[in-house]
């Protein structure tokens, strides 16, 4: 049987073509994805934290996402899927690369880690009804081809009283100047072409396809690199990347 690639309404198929050519680099923290290895330890305590809160949960336990079912959308190489399945959360990691899939799957294969890969669209796990107590979309919506009509399909897939969090990066001259043209072709922490500015999203217009997604916005979080400690960390400062949490009733 051949196998093709899924497509849907939100996906960019350039950029999915992109990242699949990308694959084999997932894991190499040295590679094309190091700067994303590097952010991975701050976007997952705060994930950890935001769900920890809203559940009443201790976020010091090793296993304090237990018994939560959660979707990793875009999930790449599963870099923040496999941590959060340490966590104890049962994760789903969606990709409609199927080289990122196959990667994950072999690196949580050899991880002794259970993590349902799947190799599919937003659009495809809404239809199938799928349903989930946080859908995560990390880095994901300054990729799709419609914001609203992607936030819109994963909203669908959270549980009433569950959490949808997303992280992305804001369209403002600061941005242009951090994130294309230092990160792409000064420090060249990320491939030349990775982001695309006038796909960056604010944080305005992100709150307002939550919002009409029958999501409430309920906590916000900028993200900044600190040079001195070479490490990224939480900031009011959202100019550049942040964080955006929404609950449903």
């Amino acid at each position: 049987m051949v196998n093709v690639k899924p497509r849907s309404a939100s996906v960019d198929t350039a950029e999915v073509d992109r990242f699949d050519r990308l694959a084999a680099t997932w894991w190499d923290p040295r590679g094309p994805m190091a700067s994303l290895h590097k952010f991975n330890p701050v976007r997952l305590g705060y994930i950890r934290d935001q769900a920890a809160a809203h559940f009443d949960r201790d976020p010091k336990k090793l296993d304090s996402l237990k018994g939560l079912r959660m979707l990793d959308i875009g999930c790449g190489g599963g870099i923040l899927s496999e941590p959060l399945a340490r966590l104890g959360a049962a994760m789903v990691g969606a990709d409609p690369a199927e080289k990122n899939i196959a990667i994950a799957r072999a690196h949580a294969e050899d991880s002794g880690l259970e993590i349902d890969y799947r190799a599919t669209t937003a659009e495809t796990l809404a239809e199938a009804g799928e349903t989930f107590d946080i859908v995560l979309a990390m880095e994901v919506v300054e990729h799709v081809v419609d914001v609203k009509a992607f936030v819109a399909t994963c909203a669908t897939m959270v549980r009433p009283g569950g959490l949808m969090i997303a992280a992305t990066l804001n369209r403002t001259l600061k941005s242009f100047a951090l994130a294309i043209v230092g990160a792409e072709y000064v420090l060249r922490w990320l491939p030349r072409g990775t982001h695309q500015w006038d796909k960056f999203v604010t944080p305005t217009e992100l709150e307002t396809a939550f919002e009409r997604a029958g999501l409430d916005v309920v906590a916000e979080r900028g993200v900044i690199y600190n040079p001195l400690a070479d490490r990224w960390q939480l900031s009011s400062d959202m100019d550049v990347n942040y964080m955006l949490v929404a609950s449903r009733a």
